[in-house]
């Protein structure tokens, strides 16, 4: 292509940053998968206009099946203490299903244990095995795995079920939008 075949610099411009930022979307979790990961889709929870967090969601074969292997990243907006983020994912498995006081306190105090603060730009990642139960990554270090299977279940949910709060956020982590 000649210097002057109609492709100005600014629009060179513009395509390669728009490439990048299409690459960096679906860029390589930091947590270290037990399986090659395929994005599924990826999006954005927003509160009152404000961005929480980027959500993405990884399975071996680029779809999400709850029998299979996946990876939910959750790339953090802004600062949020580890106590309340365990307490708010309490609040909305309670929302989806039966959960008695007993167990809720018990599976708080367990989530509590591994969530760190987190602030803007931080990642956590949960990756769910089943027969396993669920690892907790922040980047690529191990914070813990829990191996409770209902536990592991009622925690994806609070995104992957069709229930959820953030239908539009669950629709674009399944790669449905």
């Amino acid at each position: 292509m000649s210097r002057n075949s109609g492709w100005n610099t600014p629009l060179r411009l513009a395509l390669a940053l728009l490439l990048c930022a299409a690459g960096a979307a679906f860029a390589r979790p930091q947590a270290p998968l037990p399986f090659e990961p395929a994005a599924v889709g990826a999006g954005t929870l927003r509160f009152m206009g404000f961005a929480l967090y980027d959500g993405k969601l990884w399975s071996p074969s680029g779809r999400w099946d709850s029998d299979a292997p996946f990876a939910l990243e959750l790339i953090y907006a802004r600062a949020f203490d580890g106590a309340d983020i365990a307490r708010r994912s309490i609040e909305e498995i309670r929302r989806l299903r039966t959960l008695d006081d007993a167990t809720a306190t018990r599976w708080e105090t367990r989530l509590r244990a591994l969530f760190p603060d987190v602030k803007a730009g931080d990642r956590l990642t949960g990756v769910r095995v089943p027969g396993q139960g669920v690892r907790f990554y922040a980047g690529d270090r191990l914070l813990g795995r829990i191996d409770d299977e209902t536990l592991a279940d009622a925690f994806f949910a609070i995104w992957l079920d069709p229930r959820t709060r953030a239908p539009n956020l669950r629709r674009k982590l399944l790669g449905m939008q």
